[in-house]
């Protein structure tokens, strides 16, 4: 080893403080235990796949730190979660903490209401004077913090309770929409939870929340409708650890485009604050006619949902876009630079692109393993990689031809109504071998 490596080496180990280690050894602590506990019921695979997630953990907590805290209290709310369902799940009709507080629907609907609170002190921060703004930034954020604690604390608790419900019941909660819509949401929060830290910015927060609280409102009407909340056993070609990779890495992929997208609609509306010609202002347009064009989309469902749910959703849309087209130069000047706008939509197409890629070829792998193909030019899979060749080409111009700027973000903004088809569209309007996620 030679003096350069072991500088870096020895800087590396110099910046890990107690709580680092300690953190580390519970970790290591819970996987010897869940190993011990449940080894005879793990395959060849999952041995390896669960040493690689405790390696995993200790690494991204160790990296972002904030993360060390995140993961204890979710592992001791889910803890006492499940000590309290004593393998009964009917107590969760009579334990004060799982009927208001722990049980997976109960902590999904606290993430929900969460996410709103949290996309509405935001934009009360751009309302606000300079003072009053960064404490409602503030509260916005922890409020996104928690929303997160909660939708992991719904998670897991998600997952025992499956398995409560018979041993070919139980699997990991992202199976469905309903359970990819959670895991959306929270991975969409955190990625810019960790942005927001990372250049010391908050504005960004009602942007991007934006987002989250769509695909919030729209696991609420998915449960109203289809009681999606309900845990169903797996269909046939789910039933695969393959699963378990594919998924996880898939959504990775679509929060940080969802993320680069809003960023990239910052962009735009403070490239425009000082624009008076109303035509001129695509970007706000835009935005009304796809909040509200969702009612439209899902004008078969309406009776369904009461009829006035997307009502309310189509005049709540209304609102914002006005409110952002009235407010754009105070909405603007509190935005960062373009230099960082430009710098946050880079890096999260970046980090999405890598781990979309990832999911495809696993995706292709788990194709070959249940269906003895690795492409069957099924619609999932074709939209699929008409998002991989869209950001390819994305990041192929900004690396090669420097793309930055306007045309950098509008190309991220309509990447995101790629990836939304790819992720509902098909699901919706088409139909093939993944025809088991329709609405």
């Amino acid at each position: 080893m030679n003096t350069t490596t072991l500088t870096l080496h020895e800087s590396w180990l110099s910046r890990r403080n107690l709580f680092d280690w300690v953190f580390a050894a519970l970790v290591l602590a819970g996987g010897a235990f869940a190993f011990m506990r449940h080894a005879g019921s793990m395959d060849s695979y999952e041995k390896p796949i669960l040493v690689a997630a405790l390696v995993s953990v200790i690494g991204i907590c160790w990296f972002w730190r904030p993360l060390r805290v995140l993961t204890l209290v979710v592992a001791a709310a889910s803890l006492l979660a499940i000590s309290s369902y004593q393998g009964d799940l009917a107590r969760a009709d009579s334990v004060f903490w799982l009927k208001y507080f722990l049980s997976s629907q109960s902590a999904i609907l606290w993430m929900s209401v969460l996410f709103f609170m949290s996309t509405l002190f935001y934009w009360i921060g751009f309302a606000a004077g300079k003072q009053q703004a960064d404490t409602f930034d503030l509260i916005g954020s922890r409020l996104a913090w928690a929303a997160v604690t909660m939708a992991l604390i719904g998670t897991m608790v998600r997952w025992y309770e499956s398995h409560q419900l018979g041993p070919d019941i139980g699997h990991i909660p992202v199976s469905n929409l309903y359970e990819v819509f959670v895991l959306f949401c929270w991975l969409t929060a955190a990625f810019y939870l960790y942005f927001e830290e990372r250049y010391n910015t908050r504005a960004l927060g009602a942007f991007v929340m934006l987002v989250v609280s769509a695909a919030v409102g729209f696991l609420l009407w998915y449960t109203i409708v289809r009681e999606a909340h309900e845990i169903q056993p797996l269909v046939p070609a789910l039933q695969s650890w393959w699963m378990k990779l594919h998924v996880p890495a898939n959504f990775i992929g679509y929060g940080t485009f969802a993320l680069a997208a809003m960023v990239a609609f910052a962009y735009l509306i403070k490239e425009q604050a000082s624009e008076t010609r109303w035509y001129k202002l695509t970007p706000i347009w835009l935005l009304g006619v796809a909040l509200c064009f969702v009612p439209v989309a899902f004008r078969q469902r309406v009776q369904e949902a009461g009829g006035s749910y997307w009502v309310i959703y189509a005049g709540i849309s209304a609102l914002i876009a006005a409110g952002i087209l009235l407010g754009r130069k105070r909405i603007a000047a509190r935005l960062p630079a373009n230099e960082v706008l430009d710098d946050v939509m880079y890096k999260s197409i970046t980090v999405g692109f890598a781990f979309f890629t990832i999911a495809t070829v696993l995706g292709a792998l788990w194709a070959a393993d249940a269906w003895g193909g690795y492409w069957s030019w099924d619609p999932k899979e074709t939209w699929a990689l008409i998002v991989w060749l869209n950001y390819a080409a994305w990041l192929h111009m900004r690396l090669v031809k420097g793309l930055r700027g306007t045309v950098a973000a509008w190309w991220a903004l309509a990447g995101l109504a790629v990836t939304t088809f790819a992720f509902l569209g098909v699901n919706m309007f088409l139909s093939g071998l993944h025809s088991y996620g329709t609405l």
